[in-house]
């Protein structure tokens, strides 16, 4: 599928496992990036697992420069804890608000500009195009629930750093874009009870579950094979539009 290796951040669980086994599937080298361990049982032929904080700028340039070149990133790793801005304890705890910026925006801001210089290396293919940036927004961004305030405002982040990032790099023949996923079937979700997981899927018009991880993974693969996809922020949430709590 790609010339060179592709990285996949927050790949040991959840959206970003799921796509670094579809484009393994594909035939694709992976690079998997996650702050946890990846057993070797858990990855696919052609692929590689580095351990990295991606809030550590240093720690994502090391890694980096160790997979050598790249033809795409894929940045999923996140995190959502649930706070309201005025709790029962008083303001929102400001180091809990910073980590999640810190994982969130930074984390994918240090991917998006180490993997970018390294694109920039790339020879253009025979459509000029040097390589491909997929980030991870939210439908939060656009229908932050009560308790979201941190999740919300840097998954609004994300989405924000798509048109410029796209713009800047279209002379380097690199396209960005994200998804905003709804509600899908992660290790987050799986930790609630059954009863509130069959809920709140069914508050999505169609269809009326939680989101295959695998749906999100193949519209990962389209992005990076459609090469007139440049710059968009793309829903993928079954027509879901979150209420406030």
């Amino acid at each position: 599928m790609f010339e060179h290796t592709v990285v996949v951040s927050g790949a040991a669980s959840g959206l970003g496992h799921a796509v670094m086994r579809r484009l393994a599937a594909k035939g694709a080298r992976v690079a998997a990036v996650d702050v946890a361990n990846i057993h070797a049982t858990d990855l696919p032929d052609e692929c590689t697992a580095h351990a990295c904080d991606v809030t550590d700028a240093k720690a994502v340039q090391d890694v980096i420069d160790r997979i050598g070149p790249i033809s795409a990133l894929v940045t999923c790793a996140g995190i959502a804890p649930g706070a309201k801005l005025v709790g029962k304890s008083g303001p929102h705890d400001a180091d809990l608000f910073a980590k999640v910026m810190a994982v969130n925006v930074m984390g994918t801001f240090h991917l998006m500009s180490t993997c970018a210089a390294a694109m920039q290396r790339n020879a253009p293919n025979d459509k000029g195009q040097r390589g491909v940036i997929v980030t991870t927004s939210s439908v939060a961004a656009f229908e932050g629930q009560i308790g979201q305030i941190a999740y919300a405002a840097s998954k609004g982040a994300v989405a924000a750093m798509t048109l410029p990032a796209a713009r800047e790099l279209a002379r380097d023949g690199i396209r960005v874009a994200s998804i905003a996923p709804g509600v899908f079937d992660t290790p987050m979700m799986q930790a609630m009870p059954e009863e509130v997981q069959t809920s709140i899927g069914a508050t999505i018009p169609f269809p009326p579950r939680l989101g295959d991880p695998d749906d999100f993974a193949a519209l990962v693969e389209h992005i990076l094979t459609n090469t007139t996809l440049n710059g968009e922020v793309i829903r993928l949430d079954g027509a879901l539009r979150m209420a406030a709590k």
